[in-house]
């Protein structure tokens, strides 16, 4: 967001000084940004006789072109020309076969041809519909099948934070089992049974009278599997109504996972990136009770 900040110099109403100051802008335009956008000695004002005093601080944000083509149900926290790394919201589903279900890939398709970039969204890894968290998407087919092709080597670091309800112990850890297809959600065992071997370490990082606040990292990629791993510990992840408790009272109305940290080396430039995000409100507002 740009800012551009002006000083007043005698008594006069919002509205007008804005106009005033503003010449090259519509008259409907400046009443569009007094509505969100205008603050006076740093404090949102959408009065537009609003009476201004000599020497108050008034400031305009404008949105630049790229800001006001971003979407809004994920945060695009790196992009280049090969691919994009966004921070995908709670309840945004990764990818559908249906067309109509709004998804990443739709969502960044649209934003694609928005901003007139002529490449279409490419799903490289996926995160459940209800965590939240950070996603590489590519912008083409070669780019993705480089990630499948060594995702191990490429991806060196991919890490959680999950609030699990009651005390883990021990406080630090891993968790190894095998996962077989069920037929309503995975299955979890602790020998070897011809599925799919699951590993997972864990580090409590804050524990409150009924919740720990928890880091995990993934060695393997598996569907579902931070969410039963905790099952497993039987300390599920809260708000969880597949492997969670069926009678979960958290006052959260969404699943307590987020993926925070995301570090790969560029399958094109070489780069290593290291992103993060911070642990959602809600998860710390939770450790409070």
């Amino acid at each position: 967001m740009k800012k551009q900040e002006y000083t007043v110099a005698e008594p006069q109403e919002l509205l007008a000084f804005l106009i005033a100051r503003m010449p090259d802008t519509s008259r409907s335009k400046v009443k569009e940004l007094l509505a969100h956008n205008v603050y006076v000695n740093g404090r949102r004002t959408s009065q537009f006789d609003f009476p201004l005093q000599p020497g108050m601080k008034v400031s305009v944000e404008k949105a630049s072109f790229q800001d006001r083509l971003r979407p809004r149900d994920l945060d695009i926290v790196f992009e280049d020309q090969h691919l994009l790394v966004v921070n995908k919201h709670e309840g945004l589903l990764s990818y559908s076969k249906n067309p109509a279900d709004k998804t990443v890939i739709t969502v960044l398709n649209s934003y694609l041809a928005a901003s007139h970039q002529k490449c279409h969204a490419h799903i490289v890894h996926r995160l459940d519909r209800d965590t939240s968290g950070l996603m590489v998407v590519s912008k083409s087919k070669e780019v993705s099948q480089r990630f499948e092709e060594d995702w191990k080597s490429r991806v060196f670091d991919r890490r959680y934070v999950a609030v699990a309800w009651g005390h883990i112990d021990p406080p630090k850890g891993e968790v190894k089992s095998w996962f077989t297809d069920g037929q309503y959600c995975v299955l979890s065992s602790p020998t070897d049974n011809g599925g799919k071997l699951a590993i997972t370490h864990y580090q409590v990082l804050q524990t409150s009278r009924r919740y720990s606040l928890v880091e995990l990292k993934l060695d393997t990629g598996r569907r579902n599997q931070i969410r039963v791993h905790l099952r497993d510990l039987q300390h599920p992840v809260v708000h969880d109504p597949m492997y969670g408790y069926r009678d979960d009272i958290s006052p959260i109305s969404r699943l307590a996972l987020h993926a925070f940290r995301l570090c790969f080396v560029h399958p094109v430039t070489g780069r290593q990136l290291r992103l993060e995000t911070p642990t959602p409100q809600a998860f710390l507002r939770l450790m409070e009770l």
